[in-house]
């Protein structure tokens, strides 16, 4: 697994489609593919959301907290509205991120 921000950079987004149902049984699936593309920009593409459950919530809160730390950017992208009213229900925590230090 590279680390390495250039590099990432480089080779580009890589598009993470989520599951229209985010619940307790998709929590360590999503987990690990994130995980699995630790390192590289990712666009997430919430648009086929119909339920967001909160371990799942939690998973992207700590992906985009990771992809901040190793100064990768996060996009959540097309959120549906379904997506969108649960996200307000949690209290619209910020899912977007920039890497630490990046010019915003």
């Amino acid at each position: 697994m590279s680390n390495d921000p250039a590099a990432a950079l480089a080779a580009g987004p890589t598009t993470v489609s989520l599951a229209p149902i985010l619940d307790l049984q998709a929590a360590e699936p999503l987990r690990a593919e994130l995980m699995s593309l630790r390192g590289r920009p990712l666009d997430v593409d919430a648009s086929q959301v119909t339920r967001l459950g909160g371990l799942c919530l939690q998973v992207l809160m700590s992906a985009r907290k990771i992809w901040a730390e190793d100064g990768v950017v996060l996009t959540l992208n097309q959120p549906s509205l379904a997506f969108s009213e649960q996200l307000a229900a949690f209290g619209n925590p910020e899912l977007h991120c920039e890497p630490e230090g990046g010019l915003s």
